[in-house]
């Protein structure tokens, strides 16, 4: 069994692979993008949603170092008014933190990027009665997801009509299955899975607070490995959050690579 697991875990941290897995992970933040569907320019790639919060607005890589000192004051300047984050992952540059260190920057978080094969089906979707994890298919219940994971990450109600106007319109839906937990009719966890590039990339994982501990995590989990089964994608994949990596683990995904989150002071 533990050679077995050595041997996926090496063939999932392939070059080939990582790329397919931050491709996948671009795709979804770019797809906060108001303007243009993502902006390249300055030598990186960023997204700009306008909304008031980090997890909307940011780079997700540097593609040149070579001027970064004028790429990191031009996004100053493009993101003012917005809180923004600067994502560093193995597919920019080794060099990336610590030039942007030079240029101000401070490291915020560190999340683990976790992974696991597709091609061993799982057992039975876990039961919680009375629970269904159903595809979000029309305009309220897609009110209803936006506002339960925008609840749980702490975001306030103001913002709900822009993030729902930005998910309905984003350009990659025809990649995305949106998945909302309903117990009595009420929506009480939300997953969104994005099958492109060969990954299923699982985001917005979240439980309302009064049903955490109750299996609505692990049950979303499930359903979302089985969308990237049926459409035919070879591996998961996910940014853990500390609450959320135990519960990952169980499903055998496993951390293979990582990103730092950097900010910039006002």
């Amino acid at each position: 069994m533990e050679k077995r697991k050595a041997r996926e875990m090496l063939s999932m941290a392939q070059p080939a692979r990582m790329a397919s897995v931050f491709a996948n992970f671009r795709q979804y933040l770019l797809g906060w993008e108001t303007e243009t569907g993502g902006r390249a320019g300055y030598g990186v790639e960023r997204f700009r949603s306008g909304l008031a919060t980090p997890q909307f607005n940011g780079v997700v890589r540097l593609v040149s170092p070579s001027a970064t000192g004028a790429a990191v004051a031009a996004i100053r300047r493009d993101m003012a008014g917005v809180p923004w984050w600067w994502w560093v992952g193995p597919d920019s540059p080794d060099s990336t933190a610590g030039l942007l260190r030079c240029h101000g920057g401070q490291e915020v978080a560190s999340l683990p990027v976790m992974v696991r094969s597709l091609a061993p089906p799982d057992g039975p979707l876990p039961a919680h009665g009375g629970l269904l994890v159903e595809e979000v298919r029309d305009p309220r219940r897609l009110a209803e997801l936006v506002s339960t994971y925008r609840t749980s990450m702490g975001i306030g109600p103001a913002l709900q009509d822009g993030m729902v106007r930005i998910e309905s319109r984003r350009a990659d839906n025809g990649d995305i299955v949106r998945l909302a937990a309903v117990l009595e009719g009420r929506v009480v966890g939300t997953t969104t899975v994005i099958a492109a590039h060969g990954v299923a990339g699982v985001f917005l994982v979240h439980v309302a607070r009064a049903h955490r501990g109750q299996g609505v995590g692990a049950a979303l989990t499930a359903a979302a490995l089985r969308v990237g089964r049926e459409r035919g994608m070879g591996v998961a994949a996910l940014v853990a959050s500390p609450a959320g990596e135990a519960l990952y683990r169980r499903f055998d995904f496993t951390p293979v690579w990582g990103y730092r989150l950097f900010g910039f002071p006002a």
